[in-house]
């Protein structure tokens, strides 16, 4: 029997066999069954436990909220030189897109800059071997100079994995088999950004859904949430937005009690949005809470959702909010805010046994009750962030831009663990899986752990 106690969120201890239980059954709910009988359960949770670890699906790992999975070996170290290292290679070209995991392999976006396109690699996890790559022709067009072809992070399932790539003259998507074959490809309109594009791709049930949001124009570009079907790519739903900014967050699931699971976005033309997944219908907005770019994506807080913006380099505003009901019955109210110095802009936030931390463009980095906002500490223990942290065994691992690897204690009083450098600048975010790290610097990808 496992004896170690997990927990979600601020919500009582589950143990490890408890916590897959609830996954498996929330999984299925997800897919429109029924709980399963207690003996199926059972094989569930065996079947479970034995992969449990081995996918990190989507930007940011289980519906993006960078939080490891339990039963993740306890080999990934604090400290470590290159001589600790699985391995560490090339890329054939650079990006800023993070790693995702499926089983036996890693699956990376690099820019190529020569033909101007973008390409997805998938890699082995034991050597990191490229075993196969796809190609895609994009348009030239400007960026910012911290931008790259290959920002997006790739999403990942048990059959496809699914690329994005955006210029301002077009949208491409699309579904590539694990052994390399693509399946479908859809080519949509462009986006008209003030700073390139950088969204990337989730996967609810058997939908794809993005963001496709615009810089105010009057050239008619529409911004939209996009919704396709992932087996064969056609448009499910669309949902038209206002043009204001484009913004970068990726949707996550909130699932209230009793209720259907929602599609949560952030932007700041309008503020929190909770969505009906199969049908793109608003369920609830509170549209005032994000005066200005969402780049980073929203993260789960018990009750409370969590958006934050920014511009000009710096966090401009955090804002917790509490959902309203999809009957209408209560409507979504704003329980907190933070301004500027604790308010992060790029980096999505992480949220683990009651605390907020936060991860800062000029380098701050801090903590706060997620239920309340008060802020507990706050320090500046390397570079500048563009990464996103993710939580390990107890642990914050998050990469700065000058490619160091910051790691500090997730408790409420301030303790720094480790500076590890990686050779290389990075805005990427790490992946675990399998008791092992990849860590995505501009031009390498390396593995760490699992001894």
């Amino acid at each position: 029997m496992i004896k170690r106690i997990c927990r979600m969120g601020n919500k009582p201890a589950l143990s490890e066999a408890e916590w897959v239980a609830h996954a498996v059954n929330a999984a299925r709910n997800r897919m429109g069954r029924k709980p399963a009988h207690p003996t199926a359960l059972l094989v569930a949770i065996i079947l479970t436990s034995a992969v449990q670890g081995q996918e990190w699906a989507r930007f940011r790992g289980p519906n993006g909220q960078g939080i490891s999975p339990p039963l993740a070996d306890r080999t990934i170290p604090v400290k470590w030189t290159e001589h600790d290292y699985n391995w560490k290679v090339k890329l054939p070209a650079g990006g800023h897109g993070s790693p995702v995991i499926w089983k036996d392999k890693v699956f990376v976006t690099c820019e190529n800059p020569e033909s101007v396109g973008g390409m997805l690699l998938a890699l082995g996890v034991s050597d990191g071997r490229v075993l196969w790559r796809e190609e895609y022709k994009l348009s030239p067009y400007r960026f910012h100079k911290d931008n790259s072809y290959a920002t997006s992070t790739p999403v990942v399932d048990a059959d496809h994995v699914y690329v994005l790539f955006q210029t301002n003259a077009e949208t491409i998507i699309a579904a590539v088999s694990h052994a390399g074959n693509e399946l479908w490809q859809r080519k949509l309109s462009g986006m008209h950004t003030q700073f390139g594009a950088g969204t990337s791709p989730m996967l609810y049930d058997d939908l794809v859904v993005f963001t496709h949001e615009q810089w105010e124009n009057d050239k008619g570009y529409e911004s939209k949430w996009i919704a396709l079907d992932r087996e064969t790519g056609q448009t499910r739903w669309t949902k038209k937005r206002n043009n204001k900014q484009e913004s970068y967050s990726t949707p996550c699931v909130y699932s209230p009690a009793g209720g259907e699971p929602q599609l949560i976005f952030t932007s700041e033309a309008h503020g929190i949005t909770s969505v009906d997944p199969h049908s793109g219908r608003t369920i609830w907005e509170l549209q005032p809470v994000l005066p200005a770019r969402a780049i980073s994506s929203p993260v789960i807080a018990g009750d409370l959702l969590i958006g934050t913006c920014g511009k000009g380099g710096a966090g401009i505003q955090l804002s917790a909010v509490r959902p309203g009901s999809k009957d209408g019955s209560s409507q979504p109210s704003l329980a907190y805010t933070h301004q500027r110095k604790s308010a992060p802009y790029v980096p999505t936030p992480l949220v683990k046994d009651g605390l907020l931390f936060t991860f800062h463009d000029q380098g701050d980095v801090c903590c706060m009750r997620a239920a309340t906002g008060e802020l507990l500490w706050c320090e500046k223990p390397a570079g500048k962030f563009y990464g996103s942290p993710v939580w390990v065994n107890g642990s914050l691992y998050c990469m700065d831009r000058a490619g160091a690897i910051v790691v500090i204690e997730a408790a409420s009083t301030y303790k720094l663990q480790g500076i590890n450098a990686l050779g290389e600048g990075s805005q990427a975010t790490p992946a675990v899986a399998e008791g092992r790290m990849y860590l995505r610097t501009y031009t390498h990808l390396i593995s760490i752990g699992g001894r």
